[in-house]
């Protein structure tokens, strides 16, 4: 099977492709590179790159492929809320299209990786695929859109699938901390201090890397039947958190760490609990999520170890991808014309 991974120099995507890539399958990368040099550890693998933004696709660029794992976008809350306006325009519009043309060239299937973050506020009650969703930040936003234009596009010989993800954590190659369990555990690490910039009272759903690279690879070769146009929730009940809890796990892993509540972010107004009983009915015979929080915690702790991380590498443009957007434009080193033009199309 030949899989494009939109993406593929990300977080997760360089995470998912070494995985591709150990189950036989050849891999074609696709990503802007707006964050080479931003390694934890050098990648043990090479594949086929086209060097690209998502927003420059061609119908060519999809010739002999069977399918795609979408996970290209602007990344996170933060950066979505620098323009909101680019966000949409990169996560839905270019989605869209993306997914438009994979029909148009026959590619099977199109996995669109989502978030439970378009849930927002839905509180303290479990939701699943069908509770309302209530997005609150230009991200979420915009993953909301994607989804319903895309589905949209199925049919007998084009199978979308909707992943939304909780909330990951975990090591990778291209490490991110401005995700809650990377970034608590980083403070305690370079620090002593664990920071919770809220009063980490709201909740999230949480997954490991590697199990939510599983989930993706479970939709690849599960039966078209089986998840043709489906929306799962991938994550497990269990790993439903407080963020003051993901702190205590944290303290307790690393002794002699104290937490902090600075409150300069006010009160969290994203606030989700996530019922996955779907996930493991339909797929559980082959997504069976191996790590939790404490395990995943012992992990980046040995990592951060391993490299020796230090508190200015942690805080600095390395691995916060709204940083390093900030550098890159500050110093001139990405096309600002496509990174902050609205609308506009090169020939």
């Amino acid at each position: 099977m030949r899989v494009l991974v939109t993406g593929n120099n990300g977080y997760i995507g360089a995470v998912l492709c070494k995985r591709l890539l150990e189950e036989g399958m050849e891999v074609i990368g696709l990503d802007t590179d707006f964050y080479r040099g931003c390694n934890l550890f050098a990648l043990e693998y090479t594949v086929k790159q086209l060097s690209s933004d998502i927003r420059q696709v061609k119908k060519s660029d999809l010739q002999g492929i069977d399918a795609i794992i979408h996970l290209a976008a602007l990344s996170n809350d933060p950066i979505g809320a620098l323009n909101p306006e680019l966000t949409l325009q990169i996560n839905y519009l270019a989605s869209v299209n993306l997914a438009k043309l994979a029909r148009e060239s026959k590619v099977k299937k199109f996995i669109f990786s989502s978030s439970c973050s378009i849930y927002g506020i839905s509180g303290d009650e479990m939701i699943d695929e069908n509770g309302l969703l209530d997005p609150v930040t230009a991200y979420a936003k915009s993953k909301v859109e994607a989804e319903k234009e895309i589905a949209k596009l199925a049919d007998e010989s084009f199978c979308p699938v909707f992943l939304r993800n909780a909330t990951v954590y975990g090591v990778s190659p291209m490490l991110r901390v401005d995700l809650v369990v990377n970034n608590l555990a980083g403070w305690a690490f370079t620090t002593g201090k664990i920071k919770i910039m809220s009063d980490g009272t709201p909740w999230r759903p949480l997954i490991h890397i590697q199990d939510v690279c599983q989930a993706f690879i479970t939709c690849l070769k599960a039966p078209k039947e089986s998840v043709h146009n489906q929306v799962f929730n991938v994550g497990r009940n269990s790993e439903n958190y407080r963020v003051r809890d993901i702190a205590e796990i944290v303290k307790n892993t690393l002794p002699n760490c104290n937490i902090e509540y600075t409150g300069e972010h006010g009160a969290d107004t994203r606030n989700y609990r996530v019922n996955f009983n779907k996930v493991s009915r339909v797929l559980g015979d082959f997504f069976k999520p191996e790590w939790n929080v404490e395990k995943g915690v012992r992990e980046l702790f040995d990592a951060y170890k391993k490299i020796n991380l230090s508190e200015k590498d942690f805080q600095g443009d390395k691995f916060i991808r709204l940083k390093r957007i900030e550098k890159l434009l500050r110093e001139n080193n990405v096309d600002k014309s496509l990174f902050w033009k609205i609308g506009e199309k090169d020939d």
